[in-house]
């Protein structure tokens, strides 16, 4: 009877080592990764954008060999992932492996970056915080369902404020908001997980991303190297100043 083995990298920077476990539940993310790391595609790549208490990014092909003050954050592969959300089981700890995305106004489907990736660093939060987060999250899950709505009539939208019909486009958001009340009214309000708040509330971690990237490793090794890296100076645009080069992705296993 055959086993399912770990998949483990090792992202060597000029920091120093970070080893990762690639989860078996993102297989898409999980494969093209390893794919990256055989073809040599982040030799020479940046952690290029670096938020103390958030997380550190790396991963686009533009960056290797940037000048001092180019702006980065929008190379790619050409493709996109799709979404591989595993949730609540995968969520933003500290140390978690995510892929990077564009915006839900030009990806609402969530899709990933087909290579640029960050990890978690975070902060830890009180249990008032959680609560707190909670309510909010509770709060924001009207919008959320007005929004959804609302893409799916953005011609008729279109259409109405082209011939400012001002009379249909009220009685569209009415429409809207009612049967995205409707649709909230049916489900439980949300809650983290015990799992969560235990993480949240100890090691810390960026939960407002939960179930908005996906979520696909984790660092088993080299987390002091995480560390360090979140320390460094940065520029306004969140780029370091002295370059953390990834000098290469080694598949160990």
């Amino acid at each position: 009877m055959e086993t399912n083995k770990l998949t483990i990298c090792r992202i060597e920077t000029s920091k120093g080592n970070i080893t990762v476990k690639l989860y078996d539940e993102t297989p898409l993310h999980r494969d093209n990764f390893v794919k990256l790391a055989h073809e040599g595609f982040y030799d020479g790549t940046l952690f290029h954008r670096v938020i103390k208490n958030f997380m550190i990014q790396g991963g686009d092909p533009e960056s290797k060999g940037a000048p001092a003050g180019k702006m980065l954050g929008t190379g790619d592969t050409g493709y996109t992932i799709p979404a591989e959300f595993v949730y609540p089981q995968y969520f933003h700890k500290k140390g978690v492996l995510s892929a990077a995305r564009q915006g839900d106004e030009v990806n609402p489907e969530r899709r990933s970056s087909g290579c640029q990736f960050y990890i978690v660093t975070g902060q830890v939060y009180s249990q008032s915080q959680i609560v707190g987060m909670e309510n909010q999250l509770n709060q924001m899950k009207l919008k959320n369902a007005f929004d959804a709505l609302a893409r799916q009539h953005m011609k008729d939208i279109y259409k109405m404020r082209k011939s400012n019909d001002i009379n249909g486009l009220q009685q569209l958001q009415e429409q809207l908001i009612a049967e995205a009340q409707s649709q909230v009214a049916g489900e439980a309000p949300f809650k983290f997980t015990p799992e969560q708040i235990e993480a949240y509330t100890t090691v810390g971690g960026t939960p407002h991303l939960d179930n908005q990237y996906t979520v696909f490793g984790e660092v088993v090794e080299g987390m002091e190297v995480v560390d360090a890296i979140q320390q460094v100076r940065t520029n306004r645009s969140d780029r370091p100043e002295e370059d953390v080069v990834i000098r290469k992705v080694v598949v160990i296993e």
